[in-house]
């Protein structure tokens, strides 16, 4: 443990130098200033030396728990080759093996008959390409540009807009801020972005047409039809988080929407882009979230859990008639003009080809069932605490939505930070959460055990009982 003297220094220099990010500075008390120093498994230790469970996987990126031997091993027999080499007219060998272990991953469509896909035989394409960047932003930033690009190569100059979500996040950066649909996120850079066609998406607990599901047919899908057959010459891409909205509160789609979606977008010429910059990597039960429905998006996002939440490496994934749409002479200027100074790091790749390693050799997936179907068991008690309206849950993601009012779904007002507050009272009882506005979020690492899982769940619903009731 740290001495007292140092302790004090750390939070001093906390407060006087960090620029925290989604956080309002004016309130930064010495009550939200945790500093944590070490990790173990399921657990963070601050510089008190109190243990708290990782109720959000160090914001949705930790595998397969804290200081994993085998990835630990992975970087440092890395930094005894090399730690950094451009990808810029080079290659490195973590690079490559990494790059084919993702393409062998990578959804395969199972929906019989098979639909066609962008090839040049009109049969079934897949994700063969992968483009290495540094975040998930970055990863949809290189997935706008592919998909405009794409279209400009081919001679369908007319295809350049993207059609987007209604409660949509895809990032920080000014191009995957203009894809999102959350006004509080992103209404103030309104001036500086490009304008997309944007439909609701699927909230079924607040459905924007009154309806309820399964009896509804999904009549949202009918309405992200209609705006696509009335833009389909303009449309290059239709951008969407599969399965499961997260930033915008664990938002699930229903069964049958993302399929249909894919066949759509077939239907009228136009891509699909997959952010599973969250879903990726083991969140919803599988592999990645497009599973769950069959489908290969023509272009993948994927970040976050990609190195077992070591280092920061994204990846954008392609068909190859996507990247084929890319090869001509230099001088026709067809290349693709874009890369990051750490493009495809050794010492991340080393990470991720780690953290694959361990999803094979510790059937990680197949173990992840009976936890998945634990969570969902013991979610149906917190139906009993008065202020919970919606519980929302696909693998180990979670969205718990408290409201003032069950009965007519009133939320609480934004200044009374309800979700601030649960999180604080899960901290005294040991446990490390994170909300979304009025919604707490539970997205533990995969490798949680099942006594560390109702621990988890227990804290979380004292603290939300205590705060509402």
């Amino acid at each position: 443990m740290l001495e007292k003297k140092e302790i004090k220094r750390l939070e001093e220099w906390d407060k006087k130098y960090i620029w925290h990010p989604f956080t309002q500075m004016k309130e930064w008390t010495s009550e939200s200033n945790l500093i944590i120093e070490k990790g173990k498994g399921s657990y963070l230790y601050d510089i008190h030396g109190n243990r708290y469970l990782d109720g959000v996987s160090s914001l949705w990126v930790t595998v397969h728990g804290h200081r994993k031997k085998e990835i630990d091993k992975a970087i440092k027999y890395q930094l005894g080759k090399v730690a950094h080499s451009t990808l810029l007219g080079l290659s490195n060998v973590p690079a490559v093996e990494l790059a084919k272990r993702l393409v062998e991953i990578a959804p395969k469509a199972n929906i019989t008959p098979p639909i066609p896909l962008f090839t040049k035989e009109g049969g079934q394409g897949e994700l063969s390409k992968v483009f290495y960047s540094d975040s998930g932003s970055t990863s949809v930033e290189i997935a706008l540009k592919i998909a405009f690009q794409y279209w400009q190569n081919k001679g369908s100059e007319g295809k350049t807009r993207f059609l987007t979500f209604k409660n949509a996040y895809h990032g920080d950066t000014i191009g995957s801020v203009s894809l999102g649909g959350m006004d509080l996120f992103h209404e103030i850079y309104r001036p500086l972005l490009f304008q997309t066609i944007q439909v609701n998406s699927p909230y079924c607990y607040r459905c924007h047409l009154g309806k309820e599901y399964p009896s509804c047919k999904i009549a949202c899908l009918k309405e992200v039809e209609g705006a696509i057959t009335k833009n389909k010459n303009e449309i290059a891409a239709l951008v969407i988080e599969p399965m499961v909205q997260g930033a915008a509160g664990m938002l699930t789609q229903p069964k049958g929407f993302l399929k249909e979606l894919r066949r759509i977008c077939n239907k009228h010429n136009i891509l699909m882009i997959a952010d599973e910059v969250a879903t990726g990597f083991g969140r919803t039960g599988k592999m990645f979230a497009c599973e769950h429905e069959g489908i290969v998006p023509d272009i993948m996002c994927v970040a976050k859990g990609i190195t077992g939440g070591y280092l920061p490496l994204a990846a954008t994934l392609t068909t190859q008639d996507v990247y084929d749409a890319f090869l001509a002479e230099y001088e026709k200027f067809k290349t693709f003009f874009h890369g990051h100074t750490y493009t495809g790091n050794p010492l991340a790749c080393a990470a991720a080809i780690a953290n694959l390693e361990l999803f094979e050799k510790e059937e990680t997936l197949k173990n992840l069932q009976p936890k998945i179907s634990a969570l969902e068991e013991e979610l149906t008690k917190f139906h009993k605490l008065v202020h919970i309206g919606d519980i929302r849950q696909i693998g180990l993601m979670v969205g718990i939505e408290m409201v003032k009012d069950r009965k007519t779904k009133a939320p609480y007002p934004i200044e009374k930070r309800m979700g601030h507050k649960a999180i604080l009272e899960a901290r005294k009882r040991g446990a490390i959460l994170r909300p979304l506005g009025n919604v707490i979020v539970l997205m533990p690492p995969l490798s949680i055990k099942e006594a560390e899982l109702e621990r988890l769940l227990k804290i979380t619903y004292e603290s939300i009982k205590a705060v509402t009731e």
